[in-house]
């Protein structure tokens, strides 16, 4: 089921419990952006729960752009949020925030993430599920394969052919 039908369900519907498939699919991408962020795993973790209850408590605000991209925007500000507030704790001046991020971490950088997350978002779903298995979700070509019942080799074809899929859009981008 797509984001935007879960969403329907979930505001107009009355079907709360659907919140969870999202969280489901969306962790494993917010846990990432937040421990890159935060460097630790409980604040990871805390970072991720948090995101998800802002998206929740938010969810009427969402314009129906992609969802990947505005929960890791979520994500992003509650993780800065917690190293501000860390500071403030310790009587560090906001100011000093940027010495947490990693060296690498620069505005093109995460401006790419999300062109690269936009462009997941207009893959074919059976494509996205595939993605989102392997890279979000971390999981072996041999359990897509049982979950998707494609072959283990078919997979290994699919998540090349994807790549270049995606690669193509981006440049075109």
């Amino acid at each position: 089921m797509d984001d935007r039908k879960l969403i329907e369900d979930i505001l107009h519907n009355g079907q709360t419990q659907r919140f969870a498939n999202i969280v489901q699919r969306y962790s494993g991408m917010v846990y990432s952006k937040a421990l890159g962020i935060v460097h630790r795993e409980e604040e990871a973790a805390e970072v991720t729960q948090q995101t998800f209850v802002k998206a929740y408590e938010q969810l009427a605000f969402w314009r129906g752009q992609e969802l990947g991209p505005w929960l890791a925007t979520i994500a992003i500000h509650t993780a800065l949020h917690i190293l501000d507030k860390e500071r403030r704790r310790r009587g560090r001046p906001a100011e000093d925030m940027a010495e947490t991020l990693p060296d690498d971490y620069d505005e093109g950088r995460e401006e790419m993430i999300q062109r690269m997350e936009r462009a997941i978002g207009e893959l074919p779903e059976d494509d996205r599920e595939i993605i989102t298995l392997h890279y979000y979700e971390q999981r072996r070509t041999a359990d897509i394969a049982r979950q998707t019942g494609l072959s283990q080799p078919n997979v290994l074809v699919r998540l090349h052919r994807i790549r270049e899929k995606l690669r193509k859009m981006l440049n075109h981008d």
